[in-house]
């Protein structure tokens, strides 16, 4: 498990909530969305084999730099698109790469690609309703300033940005709920929401 010393900003500071929901026993795992590899290096500790996809080639160069286990993989491609076999990671993390796909197309994609007994785990971006949202707002403005100063600062994110994101909190539930019965969805501040799913033993490919 990561210590307190891991560079900080709004994404690293949910690499907890991934790592804990990997499944005992898991050999494979696929981070999509990966940038610079700190979670797919993070999931290598726990995971033998992990797999790291972004589209962008540049900060997938700068994710080769850094040390990592033997079982790592970084490919750069489009998880939408790339032949991976159906069923054939134990986890599929995702944090803050969703908005960049539709909802439905990426969460089917991404459900496909576990095996039964899998787990999904993503953290997101909803877009804000006003002046619905404003209470989450509020808590999140808090909630960075305290983090940062604790942190002494926030590391950059490399990665490339699409915003707005497309859709609000309720609407990603409603996907979820259409897609992965069960899920567990949940909001969180520093603008950011998580998805949990297992898929069925006993499920095949819907």
């Amino acid at each position: 498990m990561p210590g307190p010393d891991r560079p900080w900003n709004h994404n690293t500071h949910y690499h907890p909530f991934v790592l804990a929901a990997v499944p005992p026993g898991s050999r494979a795992a696929l981070d999509v969305g990966c940038g610079e590899g700190l979670l797919t290096r993070e999931l290598s500790a726990v995971v033998p084999s992990v797999i790291g996809i972004d589209r962008d080639g540049p900060i997938l160069q700068r994710a080769r730099t850094h040390a990592g286990g033997p079982g790592i993989e970084y490919l750069q491609g489009n998880v939408l698109t790339h032949p991976f076999e159906p069923e054939s990671f134990d986890m599929v993390a995702s944090i803050a790469t969703l908005h960049h796909m539709d909802t439905a197309t990426g969460l089917s994609r991404m459900r496909d690609l576990l095996r039964p007994g899998g787990v999904l785990a993503v953290v997101g971006l909803p877009r804000s309703r006003w002046p619905q949202d404003l209470p989450y707002a509020v808590a999140g403005v808090v909630a960075h300033r305290w983090h940062r100063w604790r942190r002494g600062g926030e590391a950059e994110m490399a990665a490339p940005t699409a915003w707005p994101p497309p859709d609000t909190f309720a609407q990603v539930g409603e996907v979820a709920r259409r897609l992965l019965p069960g899920a567990r969805l949940r909001r969180h501040v520093l603008w950011r929401y998580s998805l949990l799913w297992s898929k069925p033993v006993t499920a095949g490919r819907a």
